[in-house]
């Protein structure tokens, strides 16, 4: 029972930041059961079996609150849906762990420019509101499928910075397109691995206590995410990137940096994210009038089927 509660709460916690941040639900879930002993394949089977309603209800909510793009969820999500099947089919019988590395140091690099342009520079100015085009969505979503199946997590982590380093979808709208999307994934995924695992390897009452917990948390995380400023949720979507994905890369094969290397690098990095969260609330309130109007326009232009430079030459 204690472990249960235990499970509920981590699905809680998880959900409240990957709702709220776009990414981390499946990282935070998958690392907990990996670490009691269930092996790879069937931790990320418990984890997207959970998701599939914590994201059915984060999506509803972020729907609710006006955070979800759907050309966007369906532009990246059925790609995204065919990546995940393939991605547990594959982990059923094939470890991963070679590429983790090489992964962690292209979500790395997306990171520090999320986290830098919004942290420095704010709102993204000359291509908010422009669409993202199927060659675009299309590619990232299968990439970011198969990363989240076979990675126990990892929809959120490639999407989000992806999208958000466009410049194209504001932050609010980026985090809430691709937590919808995700039931997709979760479905997907969850049929793949039933394919591949027998149903034994699967506990049902830790998928039961995920889904509980997360569940509870995602109709906060939809309302905190409307509220919480594009300019300094951008630059904690990026700090939450660079902490994962530098923990990732520490801790791999290819550098297996001992605790005291990495216990330093952590504080320097969390040093410098909270200084950055600092600085960016800041400067939001010294250029929020701007950064509301531009907001406005993207979503006026968006409205009408324009592109914000459409509007602008239509009024002049």
């Amino acid at each position: 029972m204690r472990k249960l509660l235990l499970l509920a709460l981590v699905g809680l916690g998880a959900q409240l930041v990957d709702g709220s941040l776009g990414m981390a639900y499946g990282v935070t879930s998958t690392t907990l059961l990996l670490a009691i002993g269930t092996n790879p394949a069937a931790a990320s089977a418990t984890v997207h079996l959970a998701e599939i309603g914590t994201t059915l209800v984060s999506g509803f909510s972020h729907w609710k609150f006006g955070n979800v793009d759907w050309k966007v969820v369906f532009r990246i999500g059925v790609p995204g849906a065919v990546g995940a099947f393939a991605g547990a089919t594959l982990l059923s019988n094939l470890s991963t762990e070679t590429a983790a590395p090489l992964m962690a140091i292209i979500l790395l690099v997306l990171g520090l420019y999320v986290f830098l342009r919004f942290t420095f520079q704010g709102l993204p100015k000359g291509h908010l509101g422009k669409p993202l085009r199927k060659r675009f969505l299309a590619p990232l979503g299968l990439v970011g499928g198969f990363v989240d199946a076979t990675g126990g997590g990892g929809w959120g982590p490639v999407g989000t910075p992806a999208i958000l380093a466009s410049g194209r979808l504001e932050p609010r709208k980026t985090i809430g397109s691709i937590d919808t999307s995700e039931f997709l994934i979760a479905v997907a995924a969850s049929l793949g691995f039933l394919w591949g695992l027998s149903d034994e390897n699967i506990d049902y009452g830790w998928v039961g206590a995920l889904l509980i917990g997360g569940m509870i948390a995602a109709p906060i995380a939809a309302w905190l995410v409307r509220h919480i400023p594009p300019r300094v949720l951008g630059a904690a979507v990026g700090g939450v990137i660079i902490l994962t994905n530098t923990r990732s890369l520490l801790r791999s094969d290819w550098i297996d940096a001992s605790d005291p290397v990495r216990y330093s690098i952590y504080a320097v990095i969390y040093l410098a994210w909270a200084a950055a969260l600092v600085y960016a609330i800041n400067q939001y309130r010294s250029h929020k009038a701007e950064d509301e109007r531009i907001l406005a326009e993207a979503e006026a232009a968006a409205a009408a089927g324009e592109t914000p430079d459409e509007k602008a030459s239509a009024r002049a």
